[in-house]
């Protein structure tokens, strides 16, 4: 149901660029899939991907570590591109008005796999920043909004630590403790062993 390609590459913004290795995400079943993020190198997953068809790929968010294989892979497997649109200001910066994306809405459901997939506007990080939950699955699809240990850096351009605490607390820690979360980078955590520890990341201001 749930599979994961590990792509590396940089990240890239106000003027810094650092190397980031990237979780790419495989939703679905043995006919078809939807991809959360497409990082770095599209070569990887549509090798994952298989003989499977792509329903979408979905962005989390826009920096360029998330979405600079999209364009390859929507022109691979056909699949529309999904992004919020609040995040158009990060995706000009990769891809000016050349290619195109269907806009993601708060709330949406996709379905892949007999699986639901709900869209969750999670800003702070990213204006744009979403997060993809899967009920059925127990499983939580997080990007950088929320990570083992903390919150998504918000010390660049178009991020905000007050808003992305305010997405952690209403959207995410209100869904079930035992929901796991999957990140776009480094290990899978739960709700349940985050949640205790909000007011500690509000007290560091990270």
């Amino acid at each position: 149901m749930i599979d994961r390609v590990i792509t590396s590459g940089t990240f890239s913004l106000d003027g810094g660029t650092w190397d980031v290795d990237n979780n790419v995400w495989l939703v679905g079943d043995a006919r078809e899939v939807v991809i959360v993020d497409a990082a770095h190198t599209a070569g990887p997953i549509a090798a994952r991907v298989g003989g499977r068809t792509v329903k979408a790929i979905v962005c989390t968010h826009a920096h360029n570590d998330h979405i600079n294989a999209a364009r390859e892979l929507a022109e691979l497997t056909g699949a529309p591109i999904r992004l919020h649109p609040a995040d158009q200001v990060l995706w000009e910066q990769v891809y000016g008005a050349e290619v195109a994306y269907e806009p993601l809405a708060d709330g949406e459901k996709l379905t892949v796999g007999g699986i639901t997939l709900q869209v969750l506007h999670t800003p702070g990080h990213a204006p744009g920043a979403v997060c993809v939950h899967a009920p059925d699955l127990g499983a939580l699809f997080s990007g950088d909004t929320l990570f083992k240990g903390g919150p998504g850096a918000t010390g660049r351009s178009y991020s905000s630590f007050d808003t992305i605490i305010e997405s952690i607390r209403e959207r995410l820690l209100t869904l079930p403790p035992e929901t796991v979360v999957h990140t776009g980078h480094g290990e899978s955590t739960s709700i349940g062993a985050e949640a205790p520890h909000l007011e500690e990341w509000i007290t560091r201001g990270h």
